[in-house]
């Protein structure tokens, strides 16, 4: 067998799974050194993820950084691979282009890297390029945006765009269980996009909680600070008055702020998605409309990345059980009020 089959079939092995089995007795040392052999070998493939193990190069692709989020995504993918003396982390430019992050992946994927990490663009459109790294032994770790297939990655990490509706459909439920005939409205995000409907639906989910409550208007926006301050315009003159507003995304809740206090409206609260840290100082002043944000932490790149390397060198993730990296994980959407800001500032980002 070739050294580049041997290789091949090393990786191979790893997207099934075995070679976290061989790196059981790799990862199981400890300092004592009067330990006994017998009980080291028996260590879980986790056990010691926190240091330096084997060499592994992670390629990360992501869309074109052009939002605030985004932005955070790859400053938290770079941030945590610099933390490890046994990862290069080799990137993409990014792009919003699905042809262009295409090729910019099939880059990474002759170039042999170990392990790779996509935010797709477009999951459905990238599916095929997710479905070529994979058959060609190089494990993925699929970011946020899913691909259309489970065969195109091994592991998905991301937000909880449901959880986000209801948690804030929840948190705005509570706020006004005492007030009768409660209207609300909605500032969503962009409606061809799959997470904005989820977004939407979780939240209409949770108000059926609240049979007081009723959702009056909706308005689609961009996810940018010029369409939310647009946007919420068009809501503020169509409903004279409202009790509470449901804003998907932080960046273009700059915008929804800047139309409400031209307007010089303050008689509902706000609530806000993503985590801004314009967000998080909004709220812990407690001057204004904007009384949380539910989060959608950018920190999934960076464990996007501890997933990878874990990958890469064949072992599970530290404080579970199992051998192996789990098939998905879906982060918590909290809500961030005057209350628990203080935990979460460090993590807002601009």
């Amino acid at each position: 067998m070739t050294d580049e089959a041997r290789a091949l079939a090393s990786r191979r092995n790893l997207l099934f799974g075995t070679a976290a089995v061989g790196a059981l007795l790799a990862t199981g040392c400890t300092s004592n050194e009067n330990n006994d052999k017998a009980d080291q070998d028996r260590r879980p493939a986790n056990a010691a993820d926190d240091k330096t193990g084997k060499k592994v190069t992670i390629g990360f692709a992501g869309p074109q950084a052009d939002h605030g989020w985004l932005n955070a995504i790859n400053e938290q993918g770079r941030k945590r691979a610099g933390e490890y003396e046994d990862v290069t982390l080799v990137s993409t430019e990014g792009s919003n282009d699905t042809a262009q992050q295409i090729g910019q992946i099939e880059t990474l994927i002759n170039k042999k890297v170990d392990v790779l990490v996509i935010l797709p663009a477009d999951g459905k459109a990238l599916t095929r390029v997710g479905l070529k790294a994979m058959r060609a032994g190089i494990p993925v770790v699929n970011l946020d945006r899913v691909f259309n297939s489970p065969q195109a990655y091994r592991c998905w990490i991301g937000g909880d765009n449901y959880g986000m509706g209801l948690n804030a459909g929840m948190f705005i439920g509570e706020r006004l269980k005492d007030k009768k005939d409660a209207k609300v409205v909605e500032l969503a995000g962009l409606d061809n996009l799959e997470l904005t409907r989820e977004r939407t639906r979780g939240f209409d989910d949770a108000l059926k909680n609240y049979p007081h409550v009723k959702k009056v208007a909706r308005q689609a926006a961009e996810f940018t600070v010029e369409s939310g301050q647009k946007k919420m315009s068009s809501l503020l003159q169509a409903v004279p008055r409202f009790d509470a507003l449901w804003n998907h995304d932080d960046d273009q809740g700059v915008g929804a702020e800047r139309a409400i206090r031209q307007a010089d409206r303050d008689e509902f609260l706000m609530v806000g998605g993503a985590g801004s840290r314009h967000a998080m100082d909004t709220i812990k002043a407690d001057k204004g409309v904007l009384k949380a944000t539910v989060l959608y932490p950018p920190t999934m790149a960076a464990s996007a990345i501890d997933l990878a390397r874990a990958l890469g060198q064949g072992r599970g993730v530290s404080g579970l059980a199992e051998l192996e990296i789990p098939g998905s994980l879906t982060l918590y959407s909290a809500v961030v009020t005057k209350e628990n800001v203080g935990d979460y500032l460090p993590l807002g980002f601009d």
